[in-house]
C-alpha cells in the first residue's frame, strides 16, 4: 500500500515523508523546507475545500468568488487588478468570476472616469447582504480548522506564515 501525502493522519503523512526522502536519497535537497512548504500548501489546500464544501457551496460561491465579495465588502470599490491580486488570481480568472458575480447582482462595474480600459468593481446591496450573511458562518469554520492550536498557537502559526509570505514576496520581488 503506497503512503499518501494528502492523508490527514498524522503517521500516514510522516511515514509519506520518510518514503520521499528514501526515494530522493542522494540527491542534495532541503527535506526540511521540502516538508515545511509540503504542508503550507495541503493545510491551504484542505483548508479551502473544506470551507468551499461546509460553507460556500451552500451560497453557491466558490473561494474566488467568496473572495472577491469579501475584498470588496471590506475595502469598497477596487481595480480589477487590485481585487485579482488580493484573490490571488490573475485578471482574467477574475474576469469569469465578475462575470458570474455580476449575473447574480452581487457586484456591479464601475467604469473609470479618465481611462476606459480600467475598470473598477462595487458590491450591490444584495451582495452586501450576501457577504454578510456567509462570512459568520465562514468564520465560524476558520475557528474549527485552528481549534486544535492554542490562542498562542494560532497567533505564531499567523506570524509564521507570515514572514514566508514576506520572503516569497521579497525573492519575487528581486527576479522582477
Amino acid at each position: 500500500m503506497s503512503r499518501r501525502i494528502a492523508s490527514s493522519e498524522a503517521a500516514v503523512v510522516s511515514q509519506a515523508e520518510r518514503d520521499i526522502r528514501a526515494r530522493l536519497a542522494g540527491h542534495e535537497l532541503d527535506f526540511t523546507a521540502m516538508s515545511a512548504v509540503s504542508n503550507i500548501y495541503r493545510a491551504g489546500a484542505a483548508v479551502r475545500n473544506h470551507m468551499e464544501r461546509t460553507v460556500l457551496s451552500d451560497y453557491d460561491l466558490s473561494w474566488v468568488a467568496f473572495t472577491v465579495l469579501w475584498v470588496l465588502w471590506i475595502w469598497g470599490d477596487q481595480e480589477t487588478g487590485h481585487v485579482a491580486e488580493e484573490a490571488g488570481v490573475t485578471k482574467g480568472t477574475l474576469t469569469g468570476v465578475i462575470k458570474t458575480l455580476q449575473g447574480r447582482r452581487l457586484i456591479r462595474r464601475l467604469p473609470h472616469r479618465d481611462d476606459r480600459r480600467r475598470v473598477s468593481i462595487g458590491l450591490t446591496r444584495s451582495g452586501t447582504r450576501l457577504i454578510e450573511t456567509v462570512f459568520p458562518a465562514f468564520n465560524r469554520h476558520e475557528s474549527v480548522a485552528v481549534e486544535g492550536l492554542t490562542r498562542v498557537e494560532q497567533d505564531e502559526l499567523a506570524r509564521l506564515l507570515r514572514k514566508v509570505l514576506r520572503t516569497v514576496s521579497s525573492v519575487d520581488a528581486a527576479s522582477n
